[in-house]
Order: C-alpha cells, then structure tokens, then sequence
C-alpha cells in the first residue's frame, strides 16, 4: 500500500529530511547548499543553515524560489509515494546495483592514482585507504539490507513479520543508521582530503574521473541514505508497530 507524505511549507522549523521526502526535487538544491539531508534529515531548516553558516531568510527565499526552476529537471522517484516493498525494490535496483559497478571502479582509480602521484601529493595514498575502506563497507552493508533488513520490511508489508531475533525491526534499522553515519564521515573525509574533489592543475585523467565519480558518489549516497533514514525506515517502524 503506498502512502503520500502531504509537503510541509518550508518554514525554518521544518525538517530538511521532511523537505525533501516531500519535494524530491530539492535534493539538488540541498546538495548545492551542502545541506545533509540524508543523516542530518532530522535537523530543522534553521538548525542546517547556521551549521553551515547560511542565512535562513535568504535560504527559505532560495528554496522557494528555485522550486519552479528545478521542477523543469530530470524527474526524481518520489520515494514516499512508493509502498514500503517497492522502495526497497527500487533503492536495489537504482542505488546498490550503481554502487555495485562503481565501488570497485573507484578504488582501482584511487590505488592506481596513489601509485603513480602519491609524490606529488602525499594525501593521494590517504584517499586510496579511505576509499578502500568506503568500499568495503559499502559492499558488506549493502548486503547486510538485501538479505536481512529489506526482506523483513516486504514481510512487515505483507502482514507476516513475525518475531525477528534481534528484537525486531528496531535494532537493524539502528545499525544500518550507523553505518550511514561512518559512511557519511568516510566521504566527507575524501571531500576534505581532495579539497571538495577539485583537481589540480598537474592532475592527470584518471585523477580527475576518480575525483568526478568521488562527487557523483557522494550525491547518490545522499538519496540513497535519505530514501532509508527519512522514508523507509520510520515507515517500517510504524507499520511493524515501533519494531520492538
């Protein structure tokens, strides 16, 4: 059964999770702004924007303004729209099997830029280790998901969860929230050692497409980790009655 979030205005005590679970469209937007909505989706508007040092008169004149422009974009899946079955179908489908291809894509771009460039910018053999270690797990937390978490939430739909062995559905959701936080801190940290994945001058090709693929990356992890914190887990949770 799907269920429709009704948009909240944007006012500076709204959630940006609530925000963009509602209006998909203005994750692009967030993303500009540097605005974490994926596991900072529960700050409000106001919270967010003096974090990051923002006006929060200027912000909330800019989110509603840009609505009209972003919604001549490329259409985003409305996730809240989806039943809980079919998002965990789509976050599969669109996020982990992306993820899946350009893991390991990346860390041959980083342990191969490492090797040839790391004497010219000592950082390079710490992007390849973080990235080695994003990777890694990324990978095993994906299918932690697939063949844990996300059957349970099609059982919950379904009407026939259960009793789940780690007291429900509460202490899986709790651990995959915490591995969005490490891998949230894993990127942040590539960000700030590639100084916003910004090449230099002498940066070679392969450097610049690991660098490009590094904040394609990051941007999809955002959506990706946003559809799970703000969407599919607290709904799962409701359903199966606060997963206890």
């Amino acid at each position: 059964m799907s269920t429709t979030i009704t948009p909240p205005g944007i006012a500076p005590e709204t959630t940006i999770g609530q925000l963009v679970a509602a209006r998909p469209l203005l994750a692009r937007l967030f993303d500009r702004l540097g605005l974490d909505y994926c596991c900072g989706g529960k700050q409000t508007l106001a919270a967010a924007c003096a974090a990051r040092g923002l006006d929060p008169a200027t912000t909330l004149a800019l989110l509603e303004s840009a609505t009209a422009a972003l919604e001549a974009g490329p259409a985003e899946v409305d996730a809240a729209a989806l039943g809980l079955a079919e998002l965990a179908d789509h976050i599969e489908a669109t996020h982990h099997a992306c993820l899946k291809d350009e893991l390991p894509r990346l860390v041959e771009m980083a342990d191969r830029v490492a090797a040839k460039h790391g004497w010219r910018d000592t950082r390079l053999p710490e992007v390849a280790a973080a990235m080695n270690t994003l990777a890694a797990e990324m990978l095993s937390h994906m299918r932690k998901e697939e063949t844990v978490l996300f059957p349970l939430v099609r059982q919950i739909e379904a009407g026939a969860a259960g009793t789940f062995h780690c007291g429900g559905i509460a202490n899986p959701i709790r651990q995959m929230e915490a591995e969005h936080e490490a891998a949230g801190q894993l990127t942040a940290s590539l960000r700030e050692l590639t100084d916003g994945f910004t090449p230099d001058p002498e940066a070679c090709n392969t450097h610049r497409a690991l660098l490009a693929g590094l904040a394609a990356f990051e941007a999809d992890l955002r959506r990706h980790v946003h559809k799970e914190n703000n969407i599919l887990f607290p709904r799962a949770l409701a359903r199966a009655g606060g997963g206890g």
